[in-house]
């Protein structure tokens, strides 16, 4: 049984209208609230509505979300503004309908999702066109073979406004024609290439992008799109040249539509087959507003809405931030000289409940057992998003190094420090010596330069990214001992070091009067390594190597801890992974992710988290690196730290017993 839902819309405008206006065709729909930064505003449109709707109550964003009488929200204000009254009105436990873009950029779009998932409400991106039946008519045509195999799709909406100023032309309100409707065309696309595969939706593998830029806004922009298998795309928009259309074109014929965007009165399809006069359909008489509408309703208490899940939007979202990417367009709010917000605009603060935490000696804070890898975050955008999510978990460990991007890496995650002004809080983790660079000049060069990009004074933790044998152990004990005597550096150690070389460097400190190596850094994890991913790592996974950590008590931390993917996607019959393959691929390792799998269903989390777990449950001290791409992996493999793995359970993941 679906139940009604009562409405209210935020941020009064064009778009609201058309809401507002098909919203009593919904079958599950009524609208009772209007809201808005502007007082005068909410009233004016409130009135205009009453012949339809009836009285309508007004208020802030604030007053809206606190009214127990609204169940959902239509958030049409500018696109700057989506993230946080998003996150607010999910807060507030409201379902959202929220105006494409969902967000100016996949990073702020994967913390609306995140709080969408964590708070149990429903988050839907307003492209309505996905709920008109010509949208189901055509992807159907595709999916059935009615044009034979899938070669080219041909997109475009854009329009000329007639005006040089406004949102469209405004930077700082991510103004142009990629984010206000290039999506239209991208997400089409991927939908069409989606149902010839069978599928929801499928993503790009290539995007070769174009266009103009001014003022900080893109005018002009065209893209060409390559998805699995070869077929390919081309999408097209603007705002100062009117195109709109949208042709598809298979192995023996093509489908073209006269309006695929806002299907007014010219709902026209068009599908000609070889050999066949062409045919056309009309599917006038619906209103896209309200099917969105009641596609929301349908799904409060079930999950997302399936024509438009919020994987679906952020693949949209990736593609436009390559499409922006590519003409070289980034917002002043997303350039890594901002002084970027949290995206829900709240104060940053550290959910120490939802962590365990260790110490290191010589490091007079709580580190989270889990450490956060900062080598995969491009963006200041992207790495704020996924720092403020970790460190809202509990997280306070971050790992760099020196050659991260060729010091990208390290600039990011110094400007998410100073922005937040959380360095007191936080554990970091630097690294430096990489070959073919290792040697104690190279070193001392590269902490300095490593401490400027970071903006701190000194690291908590520095590791030698790799060892260089040839070079005396105490060369290296000399020069780090100085650092740390200077406050450059914390705690010491070594990154892929021999456990010789590391018990020598410890001696000879020991001999000398230095401070001596603290903490290792090898590859361990639950798949036993049979060789390492790049020259010159090590690994701590065999029995030896575990007896020797168990005795020291030295702490470790591991990286590749769930074993680079291979508790997530491994299949023994797949070998495309030729390094995955390489490195872990044995009948053991397949026993183990077996097990993990069996153990992931009785506990109700993903293999991966239980791979991490079993890191955790080690008798030495570990602090696992993990490397997320995304928001929802941090929070797949934060699910380890909730876990109690038994003895019994740990032996049995590592083969060492037969039953739990």
């Amino acid at each position: 049984m679906v139940n009604p839902v009562r409405w209210a819309v935020l941020g009064p405008g064009n778009i609201a209208r058309r809401f507002a206006t098909q919203l009593p065709a919904s079958t599950y729909g009524t609208l009772v609230a209007v809201g808005s930064s502007d007082a005068a505003r909410a009233r004016a449109f409130a009135e205009e509505l009453a012949g339809t709707h009836g009285e309508l109550r007004t208020g802030t964003y604030e007053q809206i979300l606190a009214d127990a009488e609204v169940d959902a929200v239509y958030i049409s204000t500018v696109h700057t503004t989506h993230a946080a009254l998003t996150i607010a009105a999910l807060a507030a436990g409201k379902h959202v309908l929220c105006e494409k873009p969902l967000a100016p950029n996949h990073a702020q779009a994967m913390a609306m999702v995140d709080a969408a998932t964590t708070s149990g409400n429903v988050l839907l991106e307003a492209y309505m066109y996905r709920f008109h039946p010509q949208t189901a008519r055509v992807l159907e045509l595709v999916a059935t073979g009615a044009i034979g195999e899938l070669r080219h799709v041909d997109a475009a909406f854009a329009f000329a406004t007639g005006a040089n100023e406004g949102r469209l032309f405004d930077p700082d309100l991510a103004g142009g024609g990629i984010l206000d409707v290039g999506g239209y065309p991208v997400s089409y696309a991927r939908a069409i290439a989606g149902a010839a595969a069978g599928r929801s939706f499928v993503d790009p593998v290539e995007v070769h992008a174009a266009g103009t830029v001014e003022d900080g806004v893109d005018t002009w922009a065209v893209a060409d799109l390559v998805f699995p298998g070869g077929s390919t795309a081309t999408v097209r928009t603007g705002v100062r040249l009117a195109d709109v259309g949208l042709s598809i074109y298979g192995s023996a014929g093509y489908i073209r539509l006269q309006n695929p965007w806002t299907m007014a009165e010219d709902n026209v399809l068009t599908l000609a087959v070889v050999g066949q006069d062409p045919v056309t359909e009309t599917l006038d008489g619906h209103q896209p507003y309200a099917l969105e509408a009641d596609a929301l309703a349908e799904a409060i208490g079930r999950g997302e809405v399936p024509q438009m899940s919020h994987d679906d939007s952020l693949g949209t979202l990736r593609v436009l931030d390559e499409w922006r990417s590519q003409i070289r367009l980034a917002y002043p709010f997303e350039r890594d000289e901002a002084a970027i917000p949290t995206v829900s605009g709240a104060p940053l603060r550290f959910g120490r409940e939802q962590m365990r935490y260790g110490r290191i000696p010589g490091v007079d804070k709580d580190i989270s057992r889990v450490v956060m890898g900062c080598d995969n975050q491009l963006t200041l955008p992207h790495a704020a998003a996924m720092f403020d999510h970790f460190a809202q978990a509990g997280g306070t460990a971050f790992d760099t190094a020196f050659i991260y991007g060729g010091g990208r890496m390290e600039t990011l995650l110094g400007r998410w420090l100073a922005t937040r002004g959380v360095r007191e809080e936080v554990v970091v983790i630097a690294k430096g010596a990489h070959t073919p660079h290792c040697n104690p000049d190279a070193l001392s060069s590269q902490l300095l330069t490593s401490l400027e990009r970071l903006g701190i004074e000194g690291a908590d933790v520095y590791m030698m990214h790799r060892d260089n044998p040839e070079i005396p152990v105490g060369e290296f004990v000399d020069v780090l001992d100085e650092h740390a005597r200077a406050g450059r550096i914390g705690v010491f150690g070594g990154s892929n070091w021999t456990i010789e070389r590391f018990e020598e460097a410890n001696a000879y400190a020991d001999a000398n009067g230095r401070q001596g190596f603290s903490v290792l850094s090898n590859h361990f994890g639950l798949a036993e390594a049979y060789d390492v991913p790049w020259a010159g790592c090590m690994h701590a996974t065999d029995p030896a190597s575990k007896a020797w950590l168990t005795r020291s008590g030295t702490p470790l931390l591991p990286w590749s801890s769930q074993a680079r993917g291979f508790f997530a996607r491994a299949d023994p019959q797949d070998r495309s992974d030729a390094e995955l393959a390489r490195c872990y691929y044995s009948d053991d390792n397949f026993e183990r992710l077996r097990r993990a799998r069996e153990l992931a269903g009785a506990l109700g989390v993903h293999p991966t988290a239980i791979a991490l777990a079993f890191v955790l449950h080690q008798p030495f001290p570990t602090f696992p690196l993990i490397g997320p791409r995304t928001i929802a992996e941090t929070r797949s493999s934060l699910a380890a730290v909730a876990l109690d793995l038994t003895p019994g359970q740990v032996d049995y993941l590592d083969l060492q017993s037969d039953a739990p």
